[in-house]
């Protein structure tokens, strides 16, 4: 008996352990994947190391982690997920060139087919689209960087080491060889010392920073999608229907946009929101998600800031509910759905690149020597307090965002993804796009991979060797960035 209670006592220990000592998990759904590398001190050193859980860098490090690198998501966040499913923003846009040829390509390509067949719409689909990418990489959620060790000076700075802490408030060190961000709040850029690239405030000569509105996403129940598209069917032509309901106003069998002349028309409770024209996606069975209410004043940087604004949404959504329910076909009888416990943020914080995207980029289509990613989306920049309703500048075609546009300008081996990208505010209103930036994660993730074994880093890559990657990233992932 006392030989059992002692075992037990040490399989009690290991268990209390375990709560203390991180390590890695790799699933067998990562087998072949390489596994990070003690550097002393109980120090693991990755290839890749990854801060937040956005779409876009999960992408990135799914396909380093694919090319057989040893990659780690540190994210900031409770849980993993993101705007895409914290902030259930899965109404999709699509980036088109100016003959209306579809420009998603890469991963989301085939979840983009299935949107727009119906067959993935509703939270649950997306949950296990994004379930399915993060599986076999190791994720550590809930974790705060504490601090960052840097070497070198000026322009030649490269990120050695982070030390962070985990949910328990225990400090760990790691280091890679890349680091992402990858959070829509500066978790790691933040920082790194570099520049702010100018936001909304460049538009009117403002002075302080400036944001476009983040939206709350909104969900209805009992909607009755027949009898909003019978409406708008008996007000035809379409010159009739915009006359009455608002410009750009349209309803399909899928999705809704426009009745910005009711929307307007809503008295918010609080001064922080606007209903603006709707964008709405029917996801079957009477549920209907709607992409309309602005959030002024947010800044993504700040916790308490996007807190507040969740917290007062929630409050406003019911008188939203009744308003749609007096002034909008086919929602008399709807309900509110499950509310989102996060923010839509469209507009991030971003910090200088080593090449900043520009306005005339995107008009004139150009294309450069180290594209990893194709745009084409209309140039969109949403309301902020100062700039009421936003600001369209035009449709462009087809244009390229090179890497350099990824890279943070001062260091080595530090990485942007997703939203995070370096670009002037006017032409962030079409990069920031979803499929735009995810496709360029997954480029870089699979660049990382492959260039990085055969032992050439990033910042060495010449216009020689990008002539190489555009012909195996469309012969072996039919991934076209190249023109």
């Amino acid at each position: 008996m006392m030989g059992m209670k002692k075992v037990s006592r040490y399989v009690v220990l290991l268990l209390v352990m375990a709560l203390f000592v991180q390590v890695p998990s790799i699933s067998l759904a990562a087998k072949g994947a390489a596994s990070a590398k003690a550097s002393g001190n109980g120090v693991l050193h990755y290839d890749v190391v990854v801060i937040g859980s956005e779409l876009q860098g999960v992408l990135l490090a799914k396909s380093a982690r694919d090319q057989g690198l040893n990659v780690l998501i540190l994210d900031p966040r409770s849980k993993p997920g993101g705007e895409l499913i914290q902030g259930q923003m899965i109404v999709l846009d699509e980036p088109n060139d100016n003959k209306g040829r579809s420009l998603v390509q890469g991963a989301l390509k085939p979840l983009y087919a299935d949107y727009k067949a119906g067959n993935v719409r509703k939270l649950a689909s997306f949950e296990k689209f994004y379930q399915n990418l993060i599986q076999g990489i190791p994720l550590k959620s809930g974790i705060t960087i504490e601090s960052v060790k840097t070497q070198g000076e000026g322009s030649k700075k490269t990120l050695k080491s982070l030390t962070y802490k985990n949910r328990l408030g225990n400090p760990f060190t790691v280091e890679a060889e890349y680091w992402v961000e990858n959070t829509d709040f500066n978790a790691l850029t933040g920082k790194l010392g570099e520049s702010r690239i100018p936001g909304m405030e460049s538009i009117y000569d403002g002075q302080k920073p400036d944001y476009m509105a983040a939206t709350y996403m909104l969900n209805f129940k009992n909607v009755n999608w027949s009898k909003l598209h019978q409406a708008v069917l008996e007000d035809y032509p379409l010159t009739n229907v915009r006359k009455k309901y608002g410009a750009n106003t349209y309803v399909d069998w899928n999705f809704a946009a426009g009745f910005s002349n009711i929307t307007y028309n809503y008295k918010p409770q609080d001064k922080l929101f606007m209903l603006r024209g709707l964008n709405a996606t029917y996801q079957k069975d009477g549920d209907v998600v709607i992409n309309a209410l602005l959030v002024y004043d947010v800044d993504p940087s700040d916790p308490k800031s996007v807190e507040n604004a969740v917290s007062k949404a929630k409050k406003e959504a019911p008188y939203i509910l009744t308003f749609m329910q007096k002034n909008i076909p086919g929602f008399e009888k709807a309900k509110l759905g499950e509310l989102p416990e996060y923010l839509y943020i469209r507009d991030f914080n971003r910090y200088e690149t080593k090449y900043v995207l520009d306005y005339p980029d995107l008009m004139s289509s150009r294309m450069f020597w180290d594209n990893v990613t194709i745009g084409g989306y209309a140039v969109d920049l949403q309301a902020t307090r100062a700039v009421t309703k936003g600001i369209g500048y035009g449709k462009p075609d087809r244009y390229g965002i090179p890497l350099r546009s990824f890279m943070l300008k001062s260091y080595d081996n530090v990485l942007v993804a997703g939203k995070n990208v370096g670009a002037t505010i006017k032409a962030y209103g079409s990069a920031r796009i979803v499929p735009t930036t995810a496709l360029a994660g997954q480029t870089i993730g699979i660049i990382l991979g492959r260039e990085l074994k055969q032992g050439r880093r990033l910042d060495e890559l010449t216009q020689a060797d990008f002539k190489r990657i555009h012909q195996y990233l469309e012969k072996d992932y039919k991934i076209v960035v190249s023109k």
